[in-house]
Formats: structure tokens, sequence, C-alpha cells
């Protein structure tokens, strides 16, 4: 099918069954340690858990689909471009990020009652910002090396249009989106939950240790800590 996808003689429906195919395997030892560890560190409800997981794929489809669109219109240097460093730097630029975001503003953080009545719309922008560190993980994540990204973006390429490219990025975002972390991440977020549950200090150390993780993910991405 490589080989297919490679001469441009295949059609949409298997760009999306590619992007499925990596969905189901690939995408989900990948993207797994840094969503998980993001919902277990925020203990996230499931209305979050959900919301947070939706983003993070909204932000894969819509960067597969702005990469084929950019190979279709500019051909194969894209592919040798995210073949190197720019791609590690980005994500673990994004895995840095979303551990700082978990210490600066920490899930179910306490407030009196007194500044809650008086910033209860501040507080409630604040928690609509929190959707940023799943969305740049998203997308940073798209930017992984792999052989089915490249075969995507030879394809776009051989098409030789943006809009071309962009209609199998798509296809192929849309089909990786059908991942086990729809499921997996609102476990992790309970389980955080119920680590928390009564237990206050549990509950910062939780918090610290996620935030560790996630950015020792980020360095390592940079090859600043060893694998």
């Amino acid at each position: 099918m490589l080989e297919e996808l490679a001469a441009g003689r295949v059609g949409l429906g298997t760009v999306w069954l590619l992007g499925l195919s990596m969905g189901l395997t690939a995408c989900t030892v990948t993207c797994l340690p840094f969503m998980g560890t993001w919902a277990l560190g925020r203990a996230s409800g499931q209305r979050e858990a959900f919301l947070h997981t939706g983003v993070f794929l909204g932000g894969r489809v819509l960067t597969y689909t702005l990469l084929a669109a950019i190979a279709g219109a500019i051909g194969l240097g894209l592919a040798k471009t995210l073949g190197g460093v720019w791609g590690n730097a980005i994500i673990g630029g994004s895995s840095i990020l979303a551990g700082l975001w978990l210490l600066w503003r920490p899930a179910g953080k306490a407030c009196g009652k007194l500044a809650a009545a008086a910033a209860v719309a501040p507080v409630q922008f604040r928690r609509q910002r929190d959707v940023l560190p799943p969305l740049f993980m998203g997308a940073a994540l798209s930017l992984t090396p792999c052989t089915p990204l490249a075969s995507l973006l030879a394809l776009a390429a051989q098409a030789g249009s943006g809009w071309q490219g962009a209609a199998y990025g798509l296809a192929f975002g849309l089909g990786a989106a059908l991942t086990p972390i729809i499921l997996l991440v609102p476990l992790a977020g309970r389980l955080g939950r119920e680590i928390r549950s009564g237990r206050a200090w549990v509950g910062r150390w939780l918090v610290w240790g996620a935030a560790l993780v996630l950015i020792v993910l980020g360095l390592r991405r940079f090859g600043l800590v060893p694998g």
C-alpha cells in the first residue's frame, strides 16, 4: 500500500485507512504518555477529559491537513524538514509548556470565597485557556516522523495541489483520530481523581510528579535527557 501511496494511485478511503492504522497503533503509544500524564496530573473529570482529548485530536487533524496542504503546494521538502530536529523541538517545547502549565494552573486550585465571588469571570476564562496545552501537544505530536506521515506527504506532493493535499491530510487525520486514547485519557483522569480524593497533600505531589514527567519527556525530545 505504501508503494501505491507514493505513486498517487489511491483515493481518500485508502488514506483514511492509513490514518486509522496509525491511530490504533503508533498514535496510542506515542501520544498516551503525554495526554495520559496531563489528565492524571489534573485529575480530570469525565467532561474535562473528553473535552481535552477532543481538542488534542482536533489539533492533530488540523496539523495533518495543513502539512499535507503545504506538501501539495511546495513538494517533499517539508517531509525532510520534519525528519530533522524541528519536529522533535516543537514536540519537546509543547510538552515542557504543558508541564509548566500544570504547575502554574493546577486543576481544582482552591480559592477563598471572597476571591471566587470577586473574580468569577477571570477564573472561568483561565479554565477555558486550559485547553491550550492539549491543543499544542496534539498539533506538535503530529510532527512525529514516521512512515505513515512520510507516505501522506509523498502522496500530497505527488498530487501537486494544495487543495488536494489538504483533502488527503484531512482524511488521514480523521482516521488517526479514531484511537484508544479517547477512552484511556479519561481513565487516567479518573485515576487521578481517585488518588486525590480526600488527600490534598497527595494531590500536590501528583501535580508536581505529572509536571515533572511532561518536562522530562520534553527535554528528551531536545536530547537533553538520555532515553
